[in-house]
């Protein structure tokens, strides 16, 4: 871990009850630690129960309770759900951090690979967001928050056309219901990570790949898990109570430029450039 001090207090998120999916690495990982940390009870979800059980042991015993759920799968949802209102008596916050993708070639994804990325990252946002807001957070009079974790650049994820549809479409999704739930007192964001440093990036993707992006980098490094668990973290407590509808970019810019200032063709040996021969007036 990242040696990041952290902004908010312990106790930020006393009495909160918070759903975090795909915290069994990553993000989502860090996420949850982060809420723990400031008081709130987790319930995390993901696909397999041992990376869960792993994340609850990195903190005090039962501040994160760990569900198998496939968010794709909308009874799965609903018990999920049904089952956190059950055990904790309310929900606060909800994560949308589950997705994935491969990386192909467009020419190459096929409409069972296009639509299991946009089932999972789209659609399963729309699950659980649906399924919190419907039986949680209008039924509670208290509202809600919802943060979706999406990515940058906007101009689109070379290589991985399915997910930059996915998640524009998540980010759009947040904003319309930013709109639609107001009255119901319910926040929405959407938080857009660059190349993040997790295990996925380190270990699923081609080596040529992973350095391509990493030597391209503005800030010549990866943001860390952690910089987006406190980004959410802001977000989902009562300093971020005015935020909604807005998508979040942390990514050290990445998504204005996915290739470093000055070009390396035009790179003088000071790391600058040349500056133009101004005449005299």
């Amino acid at each position: 871990m990242p040696d990041l001090q952290p902004v908010l207090a312990e106790g930020a998120l006393d009495g909160q009850v918070a759903i975090v999916s795909g915290a069994g690495s990553g993000i989502g990982r860090a996420t949850a630690l982060e809420f723990a940390r400031l008081g709130a009870k987790v319930v995390v979800c993901g696909r397999r129960i041992e990376p869960l059980q792993e994340t609850a042991s990195m903190c005090a015993e039962g501040l994160i309770d760990p569900v198998v759920c496939d968010i794709r799968e909308e009874d799965q949802v609903d018990a999920l759900v049904d089952g956190a209102l059950e055990r904790h008596g309310r929900i606060d916050i909800l994560v949308n951090n589950a997705g994935g993708q491969f990386l192909s070639p467009a020419e190459d994804i096929s409409p069972k690979g296009f639509r299991t990325v946009v089932r999972l990252n789209l659609e399963g946002t729309w699950l659980m967001t649906h399924a919190v807001a419907t039986k949680a957070f209008i039924p509670s009079g208290r509202g809600g928050k919802v943060v979706s974790i999406t990515l940058t650049p906007h101009t689109g994820l070379t290589g991985m056309a399915h997910s930059s549809a996915a998640r524009a479409g998540v980010e759009n999704l947040m904003k319309v219901l930013s709109v639609e739930w107001a009255r119901f007192g319910i926040s929405l964001v959407a938080v857009a990570p660059g190349v993040v440093n997790t295990d996925t990036f380190q270990t699923k993707y081609p080596a040529a790949f992973r350095d391509h992006y990493t030597q391209n980098l503005l800030a010549g490094k990866p943001v860390e898990p952690e910089d987006i668990a406190q980004t959410v973290a802001f977000v989902v407590s009562p300093a971020g109570r005015a935020i909604s509808g807005s998508v979040i970019n942390v990514d050290n810019a990445h998504d204005l430029s996915q290739s470093p200032w000055p070009p390396r063709e035009i790179q003088t040996d000071s790391g600058s450039i040349e500056a133009e021969e101004r005449r005299g007036e």
